[in-house]
């Protein structure tokens, strides 16, 4: 049975496929589009998962759709009527869209689907639509390892819900209770995202990132002001200060007042404040999170935790709650916002909908290292390097682990293009840029040179899974970069008196560790640890490095520029190797060297093409 999941018309939209409970393939249309967080139809990533299996759209026994639209425009509805006459403005800006399309969603979708398969609408598989909690819940559960588990989902908002608590249970769900709109920690967060001058729904990794830099001094004053937190840790937020839930923005003049001044303004200098706030609303997130963890564990008396939606991407709380040992073991989806609702709609259905049952593989979890994306093979790479006039050599592995892992010891950085694309937010080994960990510069020169962001953005560390435990606090695997944990005591180096009293980002460049390039000014990494299994060719190069130098992990971030999503295709890999840069590129079995490269007329399209966020 082929069930086909889609999420789309919010934010990432994405499409997966689903065959007897397999998760097939999966991706997002932005890779495709080269548009950031894309919302629109999933035209591009239906047909790449409906190709990856060479089937079409007749051959769909079910188009799943992650959310229910109409139970969201009651929302909106009952939400203007009980703030009227406030937002009367962001109602007129709202309705229009919903009149037009979203409130006939249903036929939009199928009108779309019909165009994509070439189908009259009658000829197109059912249509079925799930509550967007349950698929986040969906795609945390379904796809783990557990038999039976707690689930947690926070995010902003889906229908109603902003958190909720579930169970499952070999192949059912149960919800047990919610937290619902306006009373939402993924909106309280965002709220903070945007008054601290990034971009909502796509720069709340930056404000984890910036927290470290900062001091919690604002905690009293968020718990005082805008959040009551019960030592359940279910919670209200008090509304006076925010704007989202009728407004055109997240905060209002209140907010600004309480912390004395307006937000940032988007690409102007950080400041100290910055940094505090980010540090504390960080630490409110995290004892909200480990009081609703605490909770949910006594309440259901489950050793296993599932987490899915945005607020399950913190993996700075992810790697708190590791460490309290609220639960025995926790497995977090690896799309945790809502391009993975595409893989929990087409699980859900499946599970619930048909209920099939499931069946468990071992110790590992069902989403195949998050590698679901696209493949190419390397004739298909180089036909695609030839078509840009790029200038390659093809080597076998043999001989191109070893000359990698010395152009990497020689603090060379490397665009590292291999096997299918990874599906979620994070660059997983498959579209990587790669660099030596132990350089003192790397930091500095991948953000301002490769990738063109903020110079405060830590890096994170791939590291052979075998071998986690030698560099970090950590003694479990992290496949998708979302626990943070400590680097180990032996490997940190000591700072002077006077390093010791600086404050905010003038901790930037002193180094940290032994790996300085992957050492955050806490001490601590994003980590992600890679199987032979799951991952075997990045695997190798990973043991090659440590042969080369003694050192068995590599910096990690994605394989893009800022505000350009992750890169797809070969094309686009070797388009952002010429605008930035890297010194070589590997895609596939081919090896490219910049100074071999023909002159590449300088493009800086993108920045005006992608907002910079």
């Amino acid at each position: 049975m082929n069930i086909l999941g889609i999420s789309a018309f919010y934010h990432d939209s994405a499409a997966a496929l689903v065959q007897n409970g397999d998760v097939i393939s999966a991706a997002q249309e932005e890779r495709f589009t080269r548009k950031k967080h894309d919302s629109g139809f999933p035209e591009n990533a239906v047909r790449y998962c409906l190709h990856s299996s060479n089937i079409d759209l007749s051959e769909i026994d079910q188009v799943v759709f992650y959310d229910k639209p109409l139970v969201k425009f009651e929302r909106l509805l009952e939400t203007y009527v009980a703030y009227a006459p406030k937002g009367f403005r962001s109602f007129l800006m709202a309705m229009p869209v919903w009149l037009k399309e979203k409130l006939y969603l249903k036929s939009l979708l199928r009108k779309n689907l019909s165009h994509l398969g070439q189908l009259k609408v009658k000829e197109l598989p059912p249509l079925l639509f799930t509550e967007h909690h349950q698929s986040h819940a969906a795609s945390a559960f379904f796809p783990s390892p557990f038999e039976r588990a707690a689930i947690i989902c926070m995010d902003g908002v889906g229908e109603w819900a902003t958190t909720s608590v579930w169970l499952g249970q070999d192949n059912e769900l149960t919800a047990q209770w919610e937290i619902d709109f306006p009373h939402s920690l993924g909106l309280l967060y965002s709220a903070f995202t945007y008054y601290t001058g990034f971009k909502v729904n796509s720069g709340e990794y930056k404000l984890m990132g910036l927290a470290p830099y900062g001091e919690p001094k604002y905690v009293d004053v968020i718990k005082d002001h805008l959040i009551d937190v019960k030592e359940d840790g279910t919670f209200r937020l008090n509304m006076d200060y925010f704007n989202y839930a009728t407004g055109l923005t997240m905060t209002n003049e209140a907010f600004s007042r309480l912390f004395d001044g307006p937000p940032r303004e988007r690409e102007s200098q950080v400041t100290q404040k910055e940094m505090d706030i980010a540090a504390s609303i960080q630490k409110v997130t995290e004892e909200v999170v480990l009081k609703l963890a605490r909770t949910v564990r006594k309440e259901l008396n489950e050793e296993n935790l599932c987490l899915a939606g945005g607020v399950a991407l913190n993996c700075v709380a992810n790697g708190k709650l590791l460490r309290e040992k609220v639960f025995d073991n926790i497995w977090i989806q690896p799309a945790a916002g809502d391009a993975g609702g595409a893989v929990g709609a087409a699980l859900a259905c499946w599970y619930q909908y048909h209920n099939k049952p499931r069946t468990l593989n071992g110790s590992r979890d069902a989403m195949k290292g998050a590698y679901l994306g696209p493949r190419y093979s390397t004739e298909d790479t180089e036909a695609a390097l030839a078509g840009m006039n790029a200038v390659f050599e093809r080597l076998d592995d043999k001989e191109l682990f070893p000359k990698l892992a010395r152009l990497l010891a020689d603090e060379n950085v490397v665009g590292w293009f291999q096997g299918p694309m990874e599906f979620g937010p994070r660059a997983l080994g498959g579209r990587s840029i790669i660099g030596d960990p132990r350089s003192a510069k790397m930091q500095s020169v991948m953000n301002l040179k490769i990738k063109y962001r903020e110079s405060f953005r830590p890096f994170a560390p791939a590291v052979l899974a075998e071998k986690v435990s030698d560099y970090f606090d950590l003694d479990e695997v992290s496949p998708y970069m979302l626990l943070v944990a400590d680097v180990k005591d032996e490997l940190r180096l000591d700072m002077t008196e006077e390093q010791r009293k600086l404050f905010g980002i003038d901790k930037l460049n002193v180094p940290r560790s032994t790996l300085p390039a992957i050492t955050h000014v806490d001490y601590s990494a994003r980590i992600q640890t890679v199987e032979e299994e799951t991952n075997p060719r990045f695997h190798a190069l990973l043991k090659q490095f440590e042969a080369e130098t003694g050192c068995g992990v590599l910096i990690n971030t994605s394989f893009n520029v800022r505000g350009e999503p992750i890169v797809c295709t070969p094309e686009d890999a070797y388009r952002c190797f010429m605008r930035t840069e890297m010194d070589y590129l590997v895609v596939e079995n081919c090896l490219l060297s910049k100074s071999d490269q023909p002159e590449w007329e300088k493009d800086d399209s993108w920045k005006d093409e992608f907002e910079l966020d």
